[in-house]
């Protein structure tokens, strides 16, 4: 039932998406890009401009509500009864004063065997951290203070709007360049051949640049969660951010680290990968976070 539900809401995103953006081309008078003589330059740097950010700032602006419908995220009420709904929503709240916040993000629980966690939104306002419910019964107050102050510190940070920025651009390229190297391409064949060239080397093209683009978004994603772990530990303290950072290791490595590790889920961290594989990484290797944190002077 979730993953029809899950697969239902992928399909209506990517509609409304496709539809939004073809009604905002139409708005600004986007003409066809491929003319009689060749390629209208400003109207494919449009093209690609509208169709590379539209699509990365729509799901930034459901990101939200879309962790509410596809995880189960239940909002803690500010006014709940609950000591321990109480107690979580008033540390998250302290942090995010501690880190200059002016409104609060809404703080959610989801149901989930995972040591998870994620820090969503389109802005710095309207902002959402929401924990698994295995991280909760898995880790001790400072362990889960670590967790709960680098989330809050990626909103702090604005990393999910700067993301966005990055992955936009990065869409934006792709397509231009492999639109213009598809239609080189296709010079190159008879005429009659040429649309079937074009659709078929755009795909491959935007297949192998896309490749290329994920590295490039993966090294900044990188380099904003060690960014989130300083902020983390300046909110939380360093002893928690490391605490939480080795219990996660510990967990899903063990005291010893094993060929064949699973992912780790929370923070969106994954298990030591080779050198190549680390270029997709979107997060650091765990010791490399564990080691800076100890070594950086705050």
């Amino acid at each position: 039932m979730k993953l029809g539900k899950r697969i239902f809401l992928f399909l209506a995103v990517n509609i409304l998406i496709v539809l939004t953006i073809s009604t905002v081309l139409s708005l600004l008078g986007v003409q066809p890009y491929l003319t009689q003589k060749g390629i209208d330059y400003t109207q494919l740097v449009l093209f690609c401009l509208v169709w590379g950010f539209g699509g990365a700032f729509i799901s930034l602006a459901l990101s939200r509500v879309m962790a509410k419908w596809t995880m189960g995220v239940q909002i803690i009420p500010v006014d709940t009864a609950d000591p321990h709904l109480r107690a979580l929503l008033h540390r998250v709240h302290g942090f995010a004063r501690g880190a200059g916040l002016t409104k609060m993000p809404e703080v959610g629980i989801y149901e989930s065997p995972e040591l998870n966690a994620f820090a969503t939104g389109p802005t710095k306002n309207r902002s959402l951290v929401a924990v698994s419910s295995g991280l909760l019964e898995s880790m001790n107050d400072r362990e889960v203070d670590g967790v709960l102050a680098h989330e809050v510190a990626h909103i702090a940070n604005g990393d999910m709007v700067t993301m966005t920025l990055v992955q936009g651009v990065v869409n934006a390229f792709v397509m231009f360049f492999a639109r213009l190297a598809a239609f080189s391409l296709s010079q190159l064949v008879d005429e009659e051949k040429r649309p079937l060239v074009r659709l078929v080397s755009t795909i491959a093209f935007e297949m192998i640049l896309g490749i290329l683009g994920m590295i490039v978004v993966a090294s900044f994603s990188r380099a904003r969660e060690f960014r989130a772990d300083s902020g983390g530990a300046r909110l939380a303290g360093r002893d928690a951010m490391v605490a939480a950072l080795q219990k996660l290791k510990y967990n899903f490595e063990g005291p010893e680290e094993t060929e064949g590790t699973p992912a780790i889920a929370a923070l969106k961290i994954s298990g030591r990968a080779s050198k190549f594989m680390s270029l997709f990484s979107t997060h650091p290797d765990l010791d490399v976070r564990i080691e800076r944190l100890q070594r950086a002077n705050f």
